[in-house]
């Protein structure tokens, strides 16, 4: 997990447009998008009707001694070169290459995407397995960098063995699942998420919207554990959460991490995030004791960033339980399509958003439903700009409650904004008029409302 304090490292200023070859091994790439245009006459709007899904099939048990195999092997090509694997530094190439030896061997298709940080080349890893929905892809990722200062095996080998052997046992299993199952390991992540930050700026809008959720794993076996669960999309939220469940093992909000790791590239751009950690320098309280175990007055990991984060700073039961619920989450959400499980209501009637200029409403009227909306409402929108940086969206309930979608940033520097964000609408009614406000906060940038739809 990178340091607390900011470290962010802009790659794309604004016009700018930047993508390496390795994108393009991956599949990553899509055409550009056509310059916005006047918004062309609309059909009217429609609905989609439900459709049944399989049931998913229960995920392996991910063998500890395998993800210690690896944890071991980060330890030795630290010791092998300066005693870390940190951005620029030979440890972290080497660990690069050991884990895209064993997703090769076991027939992936990867790809090493460059990116220059602090003057030296970094490296992100994708691995993609053959197969699944290439409209609907679960991501999971871990940073594979450590710090300067030592070997880096909670921060971040934990996360990073864990979804190595859950990709290794994708294809033992042969698993065939609905969606597209995508890994990385992403470069530079202690200097301010900078690998990730590169993978998703240059991921042009259409592709990110094919991202259905990301996964992000980062310090899972911290020595002096916690439970922590990320609460960002509620989907995903509750999968983890039904796994420790069924272990009879206490969860908590993930809070010391939120917007610190590798998820919040995606996030900031409308990707559902959901994610695992087990605590880094925050201290343990005793009724955290109490229900995990371990030492109260304690970090949670009294190594973090420091030398003595080697193979003896590990809990293996934290591990253990980590690892097979990333394999948990992997089988499950992969397993049935998103697209058609719900019924739609959309409108595709096109609506121009003024230059710096107020918000504008596209409404969406929805009937015929039964008690309120779910924990998990999809709000697809399509919107054709020529600097997404400059929009902010939102959507309106029937009640008048305002649930942020998009904030506006200087450094996205992308056009249009197509992607699919979750929204906990539990508290409204279904029934009524829903509403998306866009607002365009800048000059010189014109676009429209293409489409947007709500799926229950």
């Amino acid at each position: 997990m990178k340091l607390s304090v900011p470290g962010a490292h802009r790659i794309s200023p604004r016009g700018a447009t930047a993508v390496v070859a390795g994108l393009a091994a991956a599949g990553l790439l899509a055409a550009a998008a056509p310059a916005v245009s006047a918004a062309p006459a609309a059909p009217p709007v429609s609905t989609r009707p439900a459709q049944s899904a399989p049931a998913a099939l229960a995920a392996p048990d991910i063998p500890l001694a395998n993800v210690k195999a690896h944890l071991t092997q980060f330890s030795s090509i630290a010791a092998a070169n300066g005693g870390n694997r940190a951005h620029g530094r030979a440890g972290y190439l080497a660990s690069v290459n050991y884990v895209k030896g064993k997703l090769d061997a076991a027939g992936f298709t990867t790809s090493v995407q460059q990116f220059t940080s602090s003057g030296a080349t970094g490296y992100n890893l994708i691995a993609d397995w053959p197969g699944g929905d290439p409209n609907q892809i679960v991501m999971s990722g871990s940073h594979l960098d450590s710090v300067t200062s030592g070997a880096g095996i909670n921060d971040n080998g934990s996360g990073s063995a864990a979804i190595l052997e859950t990709a290794l046992a994708v294809s033992r299993a042969q698993l065939q699942p609905a969606k597209h199952l995508r890994f990385a390991w992403w470069g530079a992540e202690e200097l301010g998420l900078v690998g990730s930050r590169y993978y998703v700026n240059n991921l042009p809008t259409a592709e990110r919207a094919k991202i259905s959720g990301y996964l992000n794993f980062d310090m899972i076996g911290s020595p002096n554990a916690g439970y922590f669960v990320y609460d960002d999309d509620p989907a995903i939220e509750q999968t983890f959460k039904d796994y420790y469940a069924g272990l009879g093992v206490a969860t908590e909000i993930e809070t010391e991490g939120d917007g610190r790791s590798d998820h919040a590239p995606f996030k900031n751009v409308g990707v559902p995030v959901g994610g695992l950690f087990s605590g880094a320098d925050y201290i343990k309280t005793a009724a955290q004791a109490q229900k995990w175990g371990g030492t109260s007055g304690q970090a949670f990991d009294r190594c973090y960033h420091s030398s003595c984060d080697t193979t003896a700073n590990i809990n293996d039961t934290a591990l253990d339980r980590n690892s097979d619920a990333v394999a948990h989450a992997v089988w499950t959400l992969s397993a049935n399509s998103s697209g058609p499980s719900g019924e739609v209501f959309e409108t595709v009637d096109d609506l121009t958003i003024p230059d710096n200029g107020p918000a504008v409403t596209s409404a969406v009227t929805v009937s015929g439903r039964t008690g309120n909306a779910p924990a998990a409402l999809k709000v697809g929108v399509d919107i054709k700009h020529t600097w997404r940086g400059d929009v902010v969206i939102d959507l309106i309930g029937p009640s008048g409650t305002v649930y942020p979608l998009k904030s506006s940033s200087g450094s996205d520097s992308a056009d249009n904004v197509i992607a699919t964000y979750t929204v906990n609408a539990s508290s409204e009614t279904a029934n009524g008029v829903w509403r998306l406000r866009v607002q365009d906060v800048a000059a010189q940038d014109t676009g429209y409302i293409d489409s947007w739809r709500l799926t229950f």
